[in-house]
């Protein structure tokens, strides 16, 4: 088995027909999702990532008839289907159902809940640039909530970025400071300090990224948030990653320049590790 779907009580394999074509969501693009981990026997802050995604949800207008408590047990129960040595993605969704309301509808509230596998990226490193695309503003889009709609923005500057031989792209923020990769929050280090943008409702502060945050905190070193310029990743030591699907992982070259995964980046990625397996949630 490589995916599982739960909808309204029952489970299926594959690809099962959920969505249809007169849903409010389909038309209109409210739907929301949450990404959360299963591995090694444990899901990782799995009770952020439930309340977060009832949260977008409510931002988006619906209103899940589930709580946290309800994702989290439900999420267990599907992971324990699968064998232990997979790697899974577990991605609980809302949507507003049959409508032609231009918004959500709150009675409406539909709700599934996928597990599939999905291996973590290997920590091999990967290449980024500028992207000409930018994150919107809180007053431009729903960017409080975790939501489809702003994802096109992610995948066209990823798409943009392998176009011309990268595999990832920095993303600005509306007023031109950096905001993320398309894909994961971002960090960097220069002279033994951490630096990552603060953030400022143009980009989710990843459920990974506080994580990191604390766990580099707690052991000592110093994680400074705050307003980063392009230029400043120019002059960084090193650069890296944080994010659900592949948690930490290093950025090994910056347009034409080389990288090297350095001791923030080994020291962040040990640390989330160990702390996911020690205080995961245990299947």
């Amino acid at each position: 088995m490589e995916q599982l779907t739960y909808h309204e009580g029952n489970f299926s394999e594959g690809n099962p027909m959920i969505m249809g074509p007169l849903d409010q969501s389909f038309w209109f693009a409210t739907m929301i999702f949450d990404g959360a981990r299963a591995f090694d026997g444990v899901m990782p802050d799995i009770e952020r990532h439930m309340n977060r995604c009832i949260n977008s949800a409510r931002v988006m207008g619906m209103e899940p008839k589930e709580t946290a408590d309800d994702l989290i047990e439900l999420a267990a129960d599907m992971a324990r289907k699968f064998p232990a040595d997979k790697q899974l993605y577990i991605r609980p969704t809302y949507w507003s159902g049959r409508s032609d309301s231009l918004w959500a509808v709150a009675e409406l509230t539909k709700f599934l809940m996928v597990l599939e596998v999905a291996p973590m990226e290997e920590p091999k490193g990967f290449s980024t640039c500028l992207s000409d695309l930018r994150r919107p503003a809180p007053d431009m889009a729903p960017t409080l909530a975790k939501a489809s709609c702003l994802y096109p923005t992610s995948g066209e500057a990823v798409r943009r970025a392998r176009q011309t031989g990268y595999d990832n792209a920095v993303m600005l923020d509306y007023e031109g400071n950096v905001a993320e990769f398309a894909t994961a929050n971002l960090f960097y280090a220069k002279d033994g300090q951490v630096h990552t943008p603060v953030p400022n409702d143009t980009f989710l502060n990843g459920i990974t990224r506080q994580r990191v945050t604390d766990l580099l905190r707690d052991s000592g070193m110093d994680v400074i948030e705050r307003t980063i310029t392009y230029a400043d990743l120019s002059e960084a030591d090193e650069i890296f990653s944080t994010g659900n699907y592949s948690k930490v992982i290093p950025c090994t070259k910056i347009n034409d320049r080389e990288l090297q995964p350095g001791p923030a980046y080994r020291k962040a990625r040990e640390l989330y590790f160990d702390f996911a397996r020690d205080a995961g949630f245990k299947l």
